[in-house]
């Protein structure tokens, strides 16, 4: 193994000890500050409570890419002398993972900063799992002037050595919403002096399944998931009120827009017939992330030549805030196998640490080509990109 990659587990291994939830990416920050500053990369002060915003190179030409850095409220399960400090935090997602893999590419792409043909943007990116991080940097200007921006995702399924991605639709939109259904509470041996909550919140579950199955055509992706459901406090009362809460996820804008409503009609006839009342609060997350169909190709065919085993992506029913940037900027989003027995979000998510000096220098190439592809004059970005794909 050599120092370079024995770094970047080390500083992964530090990240992964030290977790923090979102917003709350205190010490994380000065970790990576503290990290790019020995490696003399210039830190850009964006007025940021958490995250850092670093840049490598001059010149007008300027690409971004972009690392999560926080981790999730789950008590880790795994047996490795590494293991989260913090009781009830965890790198549950593989954030550490991305920012040590961000941090070599920013190591490497230092080493080359005479020779590069602009500007490369690190952005290491806070409140990713709260949908709101990408938002904060936009909103501090961290992407003004940015012509592409480029991040990955860990992926557990996939194998070692794998990149997937797509152009257009990749991962889903992400809203949340919750239902609170109002009945009249009642002795549970004399249901009929109340109003079931319980069982109108049944019947309102049960019924939001037509929804994908029978609602919208089944060539789409469309998926509406009861996720927690909490009422009464005791075995022989019927409680006043249910809550649920869970999350809906398609990739079609005309879908996602109309899905409100059609909850709504169900809660509303559900809660009609059996007497009681429902409320709905929607709470709309990222939209679908949509990479740049050029960028995408460009992406795999640099890849190609990295040595990885390049294979096209299905859609992904995940969400990532990375859409936001992909809403404004051109860009791409790429999966990345970390083979892990167990999957993203899970207690003993385990993620193979040899993904991680290979996709460094992945990314460092790919930053690299981009500039020299925007530096390319008399063509169009999506012609010159098809050119250099082909010729890479």
């Amino acid at each position: 193994m050599s120092t370079f990659e024995q770094q970047l587990i080390a500083w992964r291994r530090e990240l992964h000890q030290h977790p923090e939830l979102s917003n709350q990416e205190f010490a994380t920050t000065a970790r990576i500050r503290q990290w790019l500053q020995q490696a003399q990369i210039r830190e850009i002060d964006m007025g940021l409570k958490t995250g850092v915003v670093a840049e490598i190179g001059e010149g007008d030409r300027l690409i971004a890419l972009r690392a999560d850095i926080d981790a999730l409220p789950i008590e880790e399960a795994t047996s490795v002398p590494f293991k989260s400090l913090t009781a009830g935090v965890m790198h549950a997602c593989g954030h550490d993972i991305h920012t040590s893999v961000m941090l070599g590419a920013a190591q490497l792409l230092k080493a080359r900063e005479a020779s590069l043909p602009g500007r490369v943007r690190l952005l290491f990116q806070p409140a990713e799992e709260t949908f709101n991080g990408a938002k904060q940097l936009l909103d501090a200007g961290a992407l003004e002037g940015v012509q592409a921006v480029f991040g990955m995702h860990n992926a557990p399924e996939y194998p070692l050595g794998t990149l997937r991605t797509k152009g257009g639709a990749f991962y889903a939109n992400v809203d949340r919403f919750t239902i609170r259904v109002t009945g009249k509470g009642a002795h549970a041996a004399r249901p009929q002096e109340g109003v079931d909550a319980i069982v109108t919140a049944s019947n309102i579950v049960a019924t939001l399944q037509t929804l994908a199955s029978r609602t919208y055509s089944s060539l789409e992706s469309v998926v509406v998931s009861v996720t927690r459901i909490e009422g009464g406090n005791t075995w022989n009362v019927l409680p006043q009120t249910v809550e649920l809460e869970g999350t809906v996820r398609t990739h079609n804008d005309r879908i996602r827009e109309g899905i409100p409503t059609r909850i709504r009609q169900v809660i509303d006839g559900v809660a009609a017939a059996m007497g009681a009342r429902g409320e709905l609060i929607w709470q709309p997350g990222p939209p679908a992330l949509n990479n740049t169909e050029a960028w995408a190709e460009f992406t795999k065919a640099v890849a190609a030549e990295s040595g990885y085993r390049v294979e096209d992506a299905g859609l992904q029913m995940g969400g990532e805030d990375f859409a936001f940037y992909l809403q404004q900027i051109p860009g791409a989003f790429v999966s990345i196998g970390s083979a892990s027995e167990f999957g993203l979000h899970h207690p003993c998510f385990t993620p193979d640490e040899a993904l991680i000096a290979p996709a460094a220098h992945y990314f460092s190439r790919l930053a690299e080509r981009a500039l020299s592809t925007l530096a390319s004059s008399g063509q169009t970005i999506t012609s010159t990109l098809t050119h250099d794909a082909e010729s890479l």
